[in-house]
């Protein structure tokens, strides 16, 4: 009994290979608004490529996103929580030289 093998999973096979070695990519925005007032903005981006290839096109974006890198997203939190702690010194320092000056807060 011989062995059939299918043509068509060795094609599809080659398909995706040349697709992750090219690449597709499709971008698009979505935005909604009233007189120059934006109400809802979407935005959409896919690529079907290899890690290596979308990096070699200058495609990175996913490793600056917050919503899915968690290494981004502590970036932002970190600099959100510096911001906070910067104000917050500003202030002590403020209420400290009140205290000074009249040995009472106002």
């Amino acid at each position: 009994m011989a062995i059939e093998q299918s043509t068509q999973s060795s094609n599809l096979v080659d398909v995706l290979e040349t697709v992750l070695d090219k690449g597709v990519v499709i971008a698009g925005d979505i935005r909604v608004g009233i007189a120059d007032v934006e109400l809802l903005s979407i935005k959409i981006r896919l690529i079907v490529a290899s890690v290596d290839k979308a990096k070699e096109i200058g495609m990175d974006w996913w490793e600056t996103d917050p919503y899915l890198n968690s290494k981004a997203a502590n970036k932002e939190q970190d600099q959100k929580l510096k911001e906070e702690n910067d104000d917050l010194q500003k202030r002590i320092e403020e209420l400290e030289k009140k205290m000074g000056k009249d040995n009472r807060l106002v």
